[in-house]
């Protein structure tokens, strides 16, 4: 059964989700706080983790930015913050998606739905892709540049094979969005932005002056073709 860890201190909201969750099928685990969160993903290994970003004693965002260490299981926020710069950071430390409270408990199990396929279907197949210095095995999940192995989130990677499947290939950020979400619910194109910057500051040699991944200014992005 898939197992999705739960990390939110407020009773009744953790009561709502669990429930939720469950009933569609998913074995929950909950705790209310950071140390137990980060306890928790290194002992029952959850398939994905529902993170709250207010939580006592610490900051969601340094809890997703420790699992990020060593981990590359997916990450859905939960916020109630209503500055956008928060979730950009929350994305930008490796999180798959986010959830801004108040939210329908039905919507969140999709988007928990919507990640986990994105996991799976970033390890289905066989397929080796190459340009360049880039190498991307589809099956087994597995990232190099230059021979040298490099770590993606399940959200991170699919976005990359989208574009390395492509190369040359103007992608908006609509298509993007798309690509790695499967049904946008909720079209927020600056989510592509932060999962790029993650992506070149981790394939780039310099990430400010991207060889690979190339912003295609007023559209989108492109993957270098040679």
């Amino acid at each position: 059964m898939t197992t999705v860890l739960v990390v939110e201190d407020e009773i009744e909201i953790a009561r709502v989700v669990r429930d939720y969750l469950q009933n569609a099928g998913f074995e929950v685990i909950v705790v209310g706080d950071g140390g137990s969160a980060i306890a928790s993903v290194r002992s029952a290994k959850p398939d994905l983790l529902v993170l709250d970003l207010g939580l006592p004693g610490g900051d969601g965002l340094d809890v997703a930015r420790e699992i990020r260490r060593w981990s590359s299981t997916p990450i859905l926020m939960l916020t109630a913050r209503g500055d956008e710069a928060d979730r950009v950071v929350g994305l930008e430390l490796g999180a798959d998606d986010y959830v801004v409270k108040p939210f329908s408990p039905k919507e969140l199990v999709a988007r928990v739905r919507a990640v986990l396929r994105r996991t799976r279907a970033a390890t289905r197949g066989e397929e080796l892709l190459r340009v360049a210095d880039v190498e991307v095995d589809v099956g087994r999940m597995r990232v190099s540049v230059a021979g040298s192995s490099v770590e993606l989130t399940p959200t991170e990677f699919q976005l990359l094979a989208t574009l390395v499947r492509e190369p040359g290939r103007v992608f908006t950020r609509g298509q993007l969005l798309d690509a790695v979400h499967g049904v946008a619910i909720e079209s927020y194109e600056r989510a592509i932005d932060a999962h790029v910057k993650n992506i070149r500051r981790k394939i780039e040699p310099t990430p400010g002056s991207p060889r690979y991944l190339l912003t295609v200014h007023g559209v989108g992005y492109r993957f270098a073709d040679a």
